[in-house]
């Protein structure tokens, strides 16, 4: 019998709840995926809380999943069946032992990525991409502070900014992360629940600040981030694990001429084009050896109360992933 997690109200992770589903036949531009691996991300947590609303409940949470094509609807030419597929931020609906999803939103699995490897790393992968070269403009010799360093995407960051000649000052929330933040290649590891990171960071670029902060932590940090900023500096926000970020006034902005952002993905990866690109840069930084990607942790899918549990208290150090 096939299966799926769903959430019939917002709560905590004892809402998830597993339901027996039909095998859905594919419309025109679907295809139907068994997965093999489905990534375990932060912003499931804020599906599940009702932080981030679900378009109808019931509700199915899961963006990230990597799979095998078993039927493919009318009209759909960009994968076939057999082929070994990875997707992210399209309908949720991962958490399941098949689903339906839009073909030409898939990208597929080169033969030297593994498919927990694709799912442990594409949205992440793909986030810290855009974050290194997209969001701010970055080049080798510059310093930057990311947030919550030892989190999927910290890790992959710091690992790919380091290979460019990019030094990452990173933050964690508990001593225990620390090591694997410096693992990743941060030229220093702040615990910001202890320390000052404003003064931290002050000390270690000698007061000049840093190029850019990246920020998924929200609440606690963000407006404390601006203070570490050299001018012309970029706060990037992407997240809200503290609670959201409080409203930033411009004019704190303008000592420094300073700019803040909140990218996301899905305006970065509009189109298949982008999203290859995407795809392929961060598989061949994989293959290439410049990119660790675990996973760290695998969870099954009968665990998946416990693995939200874990992933809430930040327990999860780098990439974990489901298996069905």
């Amino acid at each position: 019998m096939e299966r799926a997690v769903r959430i019939h109200k917002y709560g905590p992770a004892e809402v998830l709840s597993f339901e027996p589903i039909e095998v859905p036949l594919p419309g025109p531009g679907e295809a139907l995926i068994r997965h093999t691996a489905i990534g375990l991300n932060f912003v499931e947590v804020y599906f599940r809380r009702g932080t981030f609303k679900v378009p109808a409940l019931p509700a199915t949470l899961g963006n990230e999943g990597a799979g095998i094509v078993e039927a493919i609807g009318p009209g759909v030419t960009g994968v076939q069946i057999g082929d070994r597929v990875v997707y992210a931020d399209g309908p949720l609906g991962a958490y399941a032992t098949v689903r339906l999803y839009p073909a030409d939103q898939l990208v597929r699995i080169p033969d030297a990525i593994s498919d927990r490897q694709a799912a442990a790393s594409f949205l992440r992968g793909t986030t810290a991409r855009m974050l290194l070269k997209e969001v701010a403009p970055l080049k080798a010799g510059d310093t930057v502070l990311f947030h919550a360093a030892a989190g999927g995407v910290g890790l992959l960051f710091t690992q790919w900014a380091r290979s460019l000649g990019i030094r990452v000052i990173g933050t964690v929330s508990h001593e225990r992360k620390a090591e694997a933040a410096r693992r990743a290649g941060c030229i220093e590891v702040i615990n910001y629940a202890t320390e000052d990171f404003v003064e931290r960071v002050r000390d270690i670029t000698s007061g000049e600040g840093v190029a850019a902060v990246f920020d998924a932590v929200g609440c606690d940090t963000a407006l404390k981030s601006l203070a570490t900023l050299k001018p012309r500096g970029v706060l990037a926000l992407f997240g809200e694990a503290s609670g959201s970020p409080p409203d930033i006034n411009p004019s704190l902005l303008a000592p420094k001429s300073l700019y803040v952002t909140w990218p996301i993905r899905p305006v970065y990866m509009a189109t298949p084009a982008q999203r290859q690109a995407s795809a392929t840069d961060l598989f061949d930084a994989i293959g290439g050896g410049i990119l660790d990607v675990g996973p760290n942790q695998i969870f099954a899918l009968d665990d998946i109360v416990a693995a939200h549990r874990e992933l809430e208290s930040r327990k999860i150090v780098g990439a974990a992933v489901i298996t069905p």
